[in-house]
């Protein structure tokens, strides 16, 4: 055999042995695709279930079925059977189409009150993400409260509220349509995210926010243990913004 078909046969040879690698692999890729996607049978939420609702009753007023889930989306703690969590309650709401995890259920409901300081009362304000500090205020935090508006006293001026005030709770994020009109009666509409915010006051500044809320915009400043804030100097107003 000469040289040449010696070439050709090891060629022959390798396209083959090439090709039979290549459909190795995609068969491999394949069943592993294929394995990723299988169904699993896991307990989903139909109908919601309240906060302290037994798992035993849920099942009762038919509020969970078994349904398929692609294997790679089980989460942690997914119910396969209807035994494991029987006897438990839940600990949140869990709304429907939720898978049911073990995580959800437990002896007791979890305790949601607010950790009210004594003597004080606790009120939420709403607020734009700016005026929050760009989501940097968080439960605990110590902000100073800022009033800007043109009504209360005239004329239109920013100053500080109150100095140095407990966060209590931060709340979930909405979005509040605005529509404003100009000089020229053109009206402009814009979608605002508010996020409700709660502080702990005394009766007498609950009252000063809650007058300042509807006649003006509040805004809160992130406060420190070395921040330095005085209601004393006088607030920001058009005589002397530039002085």
């Amino acid at each position: 055999m000469d040289r040449r078909k010696i070439l050709l046969v090891l060629a022959a040879v390798i396209a083959a042995l090439g090709t039979l690698l290549v459909f190795l692999y995609v068969q491999g890729a394949d069943d592993r695709a294929k394995e990723d996607i299988e169904a699993v049978e896991v307990l989903k939420v139909i109908k919601p279930i309240e906060a302290g609702e037994t798992f035993d009753d849920a099942q009762a007023a038919g509020k969970f079925q078994f349904q398929g889930v692609p294997k790679d989306q089980v989460l942690d703690g997914a119910q396969t059977d209807l035994t494991a969590l029987s006897g438990l309650v839940a600990t949140t709401r869990i709304f429907q189409g939720e898978q049911v995890t073990a995580n959800r259920f437990g002896g007791t409901v979890e305790n949601t009150s607010l950790a009210i300081p004594d003597g004080m009362m606790a009120i939420s304000v709403n607020l734009t993400d700016p005026a929050r500090v760009a989501g940097f205020v968080n439960p605990g935090s110590e902000v100073a409260i800022f009033v800007t508006s043109d009504k209360l006293p005239s004329p239109a001026l920013s100053r500080l509220l109150l100095a140095r005030v407990q966060v209590l709770g931060v709340g979930a994020s909405s979005t509040i349509t605005s529509t404003k009109v100009n000089e020229d009666g053109e009206q402009t509409t814009e979608q605002l995210p508010k996020t409700l915010l709660t502080v702990a006051l005394n009766q007498k500044d609950a009252e000063k926010v809650q007058f300042a809320v509807a006649n003006g915009e509040l805004s809160f400043a992130l406060l420190t243990d070395k921040s330095k804030v005085s209601t004393n100097s006088g607030g920001a107003n058009g005589s002397n913004l530039f002085k």
